[in-house]
C-alpha cells in the first residue's frame, strides 16, 4: 500500500534566478528536495531552503487593519504609477506582504479581476474592507482612464485619515488612562493599606482626626461593597455603549456635548474639520458632483454634529447655494475653513484649498495632541500625588497627634 501523501509545509528559500540576480521567498511543498526541484522549473537556483519556523498565534488569522489597506493601496498606486499592468501588480504587491490575511485577501481581488471583473466590482465583494466611499472613487479613476492617479489621491486619503484617527484616539487614551491608574492605587491602598492601620488605631484610646475618620469609613464602604461597586461600573459602561449603538438620539447628544469639552473637544472639532476637507477635497478631484460627494462627506466626519451640518449643506447647495455661504450657515466650521473654500470656489480650485484645509487642522490637530501630552505627565503626577499623599497625609495624622500629646 502506497504511503500517505506527506502534509505540505512553508519553506523559505533564497536563490538567484536566470539574470544572476538575487532573489528570495516562500514556496509550500511536502519536503526540502521537492520545493528545489520546483525553484528550479521557475528558473530559478535554490541556495538555501529552510522549513519556516511557526509562531504559536500562526492558527490565529491577523486582523486586516484600516492602515494595512491604506498601505495595499499605496504600493498599488506605485505599481501602476511604474507602468506595470493591473494583474501583474496584484502578484507584486502579494509576494511583498507579510500579513497572511491581507495577502489573501489581495490574491481574491486579483482572481476576481484575472476572471474579468472591474477592479472597483472585486473591491465591492469585501465590503468589511473597502467602503462603498473607496470602491467609488476606483469606479470613477478607472472609467476616467486615471487609476494610478485615483489610487495615488485614494492612498494619501487613507493615510491622513489613518494618521489622524491615531493621534486623537492618543488624544483620548491618555487622559483615560491616568483616571484607570489613579482608581486602581486609590483602590488598593484602600482595600490593603488603611485597614492596617485601622487596626493600629483602635488601640490608641482617643478620637481620631475627621479625616482620618471620613478615609476609614470610605475604605469600610469598599471593602464591603467593592462587587456591587464594579458590577455598577461595568453595567453603567454596558449601558453607554448600547445606548449609543441602539439610540441615534442618545448618540447624537453625546457627540454634541463631546465637542463642548475643554481641550478633547477641541482637538475633536478639528479633527472632524480636516476629515471634512480630506475626503471633500478627494472626492471632488475625482470628479464626483459636489452634492453627491457631500453625501460621502457626511459618514466620515466621525461626529453626528457635522454630519448633520453637511447634509444641511448639501440640501443648501443642491438649492443653488454656494458652498462656502452653506458652511458658514451650519455655524459649525471655522472661519479659516470658510475662507479658503471661499477662494477655492472664485479661483476654481476647490479641491486644492481644501486640501490645505485639511493639512491645515490636520497639523493643528498635532500640535494640540503633543500639547496635551506634555501637559498631562505633570497631571498624572499631580493627580496620583494628591490620592495617594491625601491617604498617607489621613493615616499619619493620628500618629503625629499622639506624638504632640507624648
Amino acid at each position: 500500500m502506497a504511503q500517505a501523501a506527506q502534509k505540505a509545509s512553508t519553506f523559505v528559500w533564497e536563490g538567484t534566478d536566470k539574470k544572476g540576480q538575487k532573489t528570495k521567498g516562500e514556496a509550500s511543498g511536502s519536503n526540502i528536495a521537492l520545493v528545489k526541484a520546483q525553484l528550479r522549473k521557475q528558473g530559478i537556483n535554490p541556495t538555501k531552503v529552510r522549513k519556516k519556523q511557526q509562531s504559536i498565534f500562526s492558527n490565529k488569522a491577523k486582523k486586516i487593519t484600516p492602515f494595512d489597506i491604506a498601505i495595499f493601496t499605496r504600493q498599488m498606486a506605485t505599481m501602476m504609477k511604474a507602468g506595470v499592468p493591473l494583474v501583474q501588480s496584484f502578484d507584486i504587491v502579494a509576494d511583498g506582504l507579510e500579513h497572511p490575511s491581507l495577502r489573501t485577501l489581495v490574491l481574491d481581488i486579483k482572481n476576481e479581476v484575472a476572471a474579468g471583473n472591474s477592479f472597483a466590482g472585486a473591491l465591492s465583494k469585501h465590503p468589511k474592507h473597502f467602503d462603498s466611499l473607496f470602491c467609488n472613487l476606483i469606479d470613477s479613476g478607472e472609467k476616467s482612464g486615471a487609476l494610478e492617479t485615483m489610487l495615488d489621491r485614494v492612498a494619501t486619503y487613507l493615510e491622513k485619515t489613518e494618521t489622524l484617527k491615531k493621534k486623537v484616539k492618543k488624544a483620548m487614551t491618555y487622559p483615560i488612562a491616568v483616571l484607570v491608574v489613579a482608581v486602581v492605587v486609590t483602590g488598593i491602598l484602600l482595600v490593603k493599606v488603611v485597614p492596617q492601620f485601622q487596626e493600629l488605631f483602635q488601640g490608641f484610646g482617643a478620637d481620631l482626626p475627621a479625616f482620618t475618620q471620613f478615609v476609614i469609613k470610605i475604605s469600610e464602604a469598599l471593602q464591603e461593597s467593592w462587587y456591587i461597586i464594579l458590577g455598577v461600573m461595568i453595567a453603567l459602561g454596558y449601558a453607554f455603549a448600547e445606548g449609543r449603538r441602539r439610540s441615534e438620539k442618545f448618540s447624537d447628544a453625546v457627540d454634541a456635548y463631546i465637542l463642548k469639552l475643554p481641550i478633547m473637544g477641541d482637538i475633536l472639532h478639528k479633527s472632524a474639520v480636516a476629515r471634512f476637507a480630506r475626503v471633500l477635497s478627494t472626492t471632488f478631484a475625482a470628479g464626483v458632483p459636489l452634492v453627491d460627494a457631500l453625501d460621502s462627506v457626511a459618514g466620515a466626519t466621525g461626529n453626528a454634529v457635522f454630519r448633520k451640518a453637511v447634509f444641511k449643506i448639501r440640501d443648501e447647495v443642491s438649492a443653488g447655494t454656494q458652498l462656502q455661504f452653506s458652511m458658514k450657515s451650519t455655524g459649525v466650521f471655522p472661519a479659516m475653513a470658510v475662507q479658503l473654500t471661499s477662494i477655492g470656489e472664485e479661483s476654481g480650485a476647490l479641491d486644492d484649498m481644501l486640501e490645505k484645509v485639511a493639512d491645515h487642522y490636520e497639523a493643528e490637530v498635532d500640535d494640540a495632541v503633543d500639547n496635551l501630552t506634555a501637559l498631562m505627565e505633570p497631571m498624572i503626577m499631580a493627580v496620583l500625588g494628591v490620592l495617594v499623599g491625601g491617604l498617607i497625609v489621613a493615616m499619619y495624622l493620628p500618629i503625629f497627634q499622639l506624638g504632640s500629646v507624648v
